[in-house]
């Protein structure tokens, strides 16, 4: 046991924030948590060939990738809606091995907005990130559904120090994106709002609009997106998540179509200037899964709202989110971040895939070197609380949960609160993202319950449906959110009142839960519940985020 009796004494001030708060025992206090993946297909296929990687790339809840290169470093960046912080950034050198530098958006005034909204459905949209190289200027350029668009700049990202927001008052819409073309000339693509307009027909509902370095500011009226050529006979949604290269002369864009279900699919265009008009090809769509059959073996789906970059050595890639259903059909992992080569037509235009053309789950970069710690496969992520704060893989809901937190004597220390998920609140709750269909996750608690509170280990989808596993006074319980702030217990099952240590188990096998315990520090183990549904946190429940699993501290106030 670590120790435990100076830690009151660093707490009584936060405590001292809240009357009925008692700082001797108030807090729930975390020694680790450890997350395992053990997913069959990893397992039965090993990767041999050091310049083989898994797909995706970054696995779980990763949505809406977008990349650039600069020299021979790349930055990758996805979408986090409505969790803090916001926007991971990834850092490499070879498209292979990634390492998660922070988040980009990681101080409230980044992000002022997300307070109540819905986790999974406002917040933070289809981040950009570019480089322009007549400033050495890098920008990540989103939207804050609850706001509008904003951009915030570094000179260097590896120190993830990115300044408050630019906000772009005179665009509306979505998906915005820089594009700094090679005359000095620089623009943003976006995706305008497009209530009351007609849902198919050439006009494919983007705007083009220049960019002043000087202001900061967008300038002129925007261009509406100009189509020739080949039209819209799938009858399918609106472009959004659009990006501009320009590529021997020529300017292209591709954008995301067909929504974010099956239908999911990227096209490309191509013009002589970059207002257009665009030529659409003739072979589109550049990447999709719809032709697929539902009920294939290690399906990948959803595919689309892609990003492509080119390699010092002159070869194409993209990134692009899709989704893996798993076993039964359930599917907790959200939309997550893929690559693939990009081939180039005889006629001049990029594609990932064409007709039924499978992403594939394993890939090689040649000239690459698969290292030892990486992003995809099964792998342990362990957090043994030793820095200073939480770690960049750590989220808590609409906005920093630092009143609830503190790290000192090699633990996490959490204060139960009456704020729940429901409350569009942020509670006393921080989650990591599952990134395997099948997974075990664990963590030791010390905590003396008292009348009303409770800690432990959370699986999260959204506001109303997650699960909590935890200890009371007592007892060890496994309770269900429902509408509104009702719970439902699934079990319970009696500890003596004294227990204040103890090791808390969920295991995930694609389709359903089991939480275990041990009192005696892991050498005997009793079950909470099992057979307890994974759907009912999956992405049936809706939104646009995946699940999510960690630890939490409540309490009702009697």
């Amino acid at each position: 046991m670590k120790r435990h009796l100076f830690i009151a004494t660093l707490l009584l001030a936060a405590t001292a924030a809240h009357a009925q708060a008692e700082p001797a025992k108030d807090f729930a206090a975390f020694d680790y948590f450890v997350y395992s993946g053990d997913d069959d297909y990893y397992r039965q296929n090993p990767l041999t060939d050091r310049s083989a990687f898994f797909n995706p790339i970054i696995p779980g809840f990763h949505p809406d990738p977008a990349l650039c290169r600069v020299g021979n470093d790349y930055w990758l960046v996805m979408s986090t809606f409505g969790y803090y912080p916001g926007v991971p950034l990834y850092h490499s050198r070879d498209l292979v091995n990634w390492t998660l530098v922070g988040n980009v958006l990681n101080r409230p005034s980044q992000l002022p907005a997300l307070g109540g909204q819905e986790v999974g459905k406002g917040g933070i949209y289809a981040p950009n990130i570019n480089y322009d190289p007549q400033t050495k200027t890098y920008y990540m350029l989103t939207t804050d559904v609850g706001r509008g668009h904003f951009y915030v700049s570094t000179k260097d990202p590896m120190k993830n120090e990115w300044s408050d927001p630019v906000w772009l008052t005179a665009i509306d819409g979505i998906d915005p994106a820089f594009f700094f073309d090679d005359d000095g000339q620089a623009y943003i693509i976006y995706k305008e709002s497009t209530e009351g307009q007609p849902k198919w027909s050439n006009h494919r509902c983007l705007r083009i609009v220049r960019f002043d370095r000087k202001t900061g500011q967008t300038e002129g009226q925007p261009v509406k997106f100009r189509e020739e050529g080949v039209g819209p006979e799938e009858r399918l949604a609106r472009n959004e998540g659009p990006h501009i290269y320009k590529i021997r002369d020529k300017y292209y864009i591709i954008a995301a179509e067909g929504g974010t279900g099956n239908f999911h699919s990227e096209v490309a265009y191509r013009a002589d200037s970059i207002f257009g008009p665009y030529t659409r090809w003739s072979r589109n769509p550049i990447l999709t899964q719809r032709e697929l059959k539902a009920g294939r073996t290690n399906p990948v789906t959803c595919t689309g709202h892609a990003d492509i970059v080119q390699t010092p050595g002159g070869e194409w890639w993209a990134v692009f989110l899709g989704c893996r259903p798993g076993p039964g059909g359930v599917e907790q992992l959200g939309r997550e971040t893929f690559m693939m080569p990009v081939s180039w037509s005889r006629d001049g235009f990029p594609y990932i895939t064409q007709e039924k053309d499978t992403v594939p789950l394993r890939l090689r970069m040649e000239g690459a070197e698969r290292k030892g710690e990486v992003t995809f496969g099964n792998f342990t992520w362990r957090d043994d609380f030793d820095g200073q704060k939480p770690g960049p893989e750590w989220l808590s809901l609409l906005g920093p949960a630092d009143e609830y937190t503190s790290l000192a004597d090699g633990h996490l220390w959490l204060r139960p609160d009456e704020v729940l998920p429901q409350d569009r609140r942020t509670p006393p709750m921080l989650l990591r993202r599952i990134q395997h269909h099948k997974f075990t996750a664990e963590t030791r608690l010390s905590f003396a319950p008292y009348p009303g509170a409770e800690a432990g280990m959370a699986v999260f989808k959204n506001e109303q449906r997650y699960y909590r596993f935890g200890l009371k006074r007592g007892m060890v319980v496994v309770e269900r959110s429902d509408k509104g702030r009702s719970t439902t217990t699934i079990a319970t099952v009696s500890v003596a009142e004294s227990t204040g240590d103890i090791i808390l188990r969920s295991t995930c096998d694609g389709e359903k839960y089991a939480f275990s315990f041990s009192t005696d520090g892991g050498a005997t183990w009793q079950t909470a519940a099992e057979d307890v549904s994974a759907s009912f946190v999956s992405q049936r429940a809706g939104g646009f985020t995946g699940t999510t699993i960690g630890i939490y501290a409540y309490r009702v106030y009697l």
